[in-house]
């Protein structure tokens, strides 16, 4: 079992507010995204698995579950906290208080390491850590609020999907994506 950490840990007051709760991680996640220049070309350019989506679908993607993650988060905690709750709950809403924190920074640093850095190894790591984190955060949250643990369904199932992207694109492409990106934007300057 985890512990709550508060230095790790994203202040109560962003949690308890459900329109910071939510905002953040969309903010957050639209200025990770922006970070990596080129991304999209990057991702076209890369060899890919027979089904892999196009590459519009991300945003909107991403975007409905930056909003559900946030308002899972501010679910969880605002139930989880209620002093009405046993001590083993109010535990359990601060842990997953931390694993939260802890899953938002993991996913806001896997495109700057795929596509800004071009570290195929270092973003599976990252992403394989962000999956198993999520899946122990939804165990967490569902002695909490079995509602919000049921929420990190589509979270999940779409981290699992990118799982087999990274690593099957990464795979592809020979665990070497910053010369397969050079080649690309050699090509476009000829």
């Amino acid at each position: 079992m985890t512990t709550f950490i508060p230095s790790l840990t994203l202040p109560s007051a962003v949690f308890l507010n459900p329109a910071v709760s939510v905002l953040l991680p969309i903010g957050l996640g639209i200025a990770s995204g922006l970070s990596a220049t080129q991304t999209q070309d990057t991702y076209l350019s890369l060899k890919k698995p027979k089904f892999y989506p196009p590459p519009w679908v991300f945003g909107p993607v991403w975007t409905v579950l930056y909003g559900l993650m946030g308002y899972t988060a501010y679910r969880a905690t605002f139930n989880g906290l209620s002093p009405l709750n046993s001590p083993e709950t109010l535990k359990a809403a601060h842990h997953g208080m931390t694993l939260y924190t802890i899953q938002l920074g993991l996913n806001l640093i896997w495109t700057p390491l795929f596509f800004g850095f071009n570290r195929p190894i270092m973003a599976t790591v990252d992403i394989i850590s962000l999956l198993g984190v999520n899946g122990y955060l939804t165990y967490v949250w569902s002695t909490v609020d079995p509602v919000a643990s049921l929420c990190q369904i589509p979270y999940l199932a779409w981290l699992t999907f990118a799982t087999y992207l990274c690593t099957t694109i990464s795979s592809l492409n020979n665990w070497d994506l910053a010369s397969n990106a050079a080649r690309e934007q050699s090509k476009k300057q000829q």
